[in-house]
């Protein structure tokens, strides 16, 4: 099993006939995604990639059932693509454009509060349960079936932790990519919880960074509720305060979301934190061994 998407969710591509979305599309396609069509507005009824072109989700979605949506169109129109796809009942939205106006986003979260409907995103890489189904841009060469779980703030940290623990002959069931974003669709806890209830995932990764209380709250979630092994990796110790490092909710601000304090609060609630990030696969493997001698 795996969480959210498998070898069976129907996909469909808002922005499907732009660079971006034919060049992640094909992609996709070729790791057994099940994409069944896109939306590209006045293009409608054409063919691209072989796959039918709609000219809004609400056709889409009439013709080809789809329960997810991926969306790759310039941040002044995710807006409106995500409550388009909000109010045609699409269940998983995956929202992967940078640069998204935050008023944008809080005005979709609002929205979101009133559905059952999950939203990743936006400003991240998306979501993969490995040779069944992508919807990002995350590298498909990297990502082997498997039992570990990872949930991140970070792209291109996901992927060096995926490549360390397929290396380590482990493997993921499912890698979320939540993004780094101050207003996120989806947050750690959404996630763990899908984690702690799926039967073929064994142990959670999360991987986060400076700003905001999003650790702290998973930290809590975990002591809580978790039965199921967690680590944590979390980027930034060396962050200075009041600087931006690279998303936009990557900032210590009046001394709150530094990574020592999620680093401490996540180690009293029972979460292995790995303080160097070349050594989350080998630290990973031996604890689960050290588990499975026990």
């Amino acid at each position: 099993m795996s969480i959210l998407i498998d070898k069976n969710t129907k996909v469909i591509c808002q922005g499907f006939t732009g660079k971006q979305g034919t060049f992640h599309c094909e992609k996709a396609l070729l790791e057994g995604t099940k994409i069944v069509g896109g939306v590209t507005p006045g293009k409608g009824g054409t063919k691209h990639l072989g796959l039918p072109v709609f000219n809004s989700v609400k056709e889409a979605k009439l013709d080809t059932h789809a329960t997810a949506s991926v969306i790759y169109v310039p941040a002044k129109f995710c807006k409106d693509s995500i409550l388009e796809a909000i109010d045609n009942n699409i269940k998983l939205i995956v929202c992967i454009t940078e640069g998204m106006p935050i008023l944008d986003m809080l005005m979709v979260k609002q929205k979101l509060n009133l559905t059952n409907i999950t939203m990743i995103g936006p400003n991240c890489p998306g979501i993969i349960t490995p040779h069944q189904c992508k919807i990002g841009i995350m590298p498909n060469n990297i990502h082997v079936p498997g039992n570990i779980g990872i949930v991140s703030r970070s792209g291109t940290l996901t992927y060096e932790a995926v490549k360390q623990i397929t290396d380590i002959g482990l493997g993921q069931s499912t890698c979320v990519g939540i993004g780094g974003d101050p207003i996120s669709g989806t947050n750690f806890v959404d996630i763990l919880k899908l984690f702690e209830k799926d039967p073929e995932t064994h142990a959670v990764l999360i991987i986060g960074e400076i700003g905001g209380n999003s650790e702290e709250i998973a930290a809590k979630f975990v002591k809580s509720y978790m039965k199921k092994k967690v680590f944590a990796y979390i980027a930034g110790i060396t962050a200075p305060q009041g600087k931006r490092m690279g998303h936009a909710g990557a900032i210590i601000a009046q001394g709150e979301g530094g990574a020592e304090e999620k680093i401490k609060m996540l180690r009293k609630s029972g979460v292995t934190v790995i303080k160097n990030l070349s050594d989350i696969g080998v630290s990973i493997k031996k604890i689960i061994t050290q588990n499975k001698k026990m």
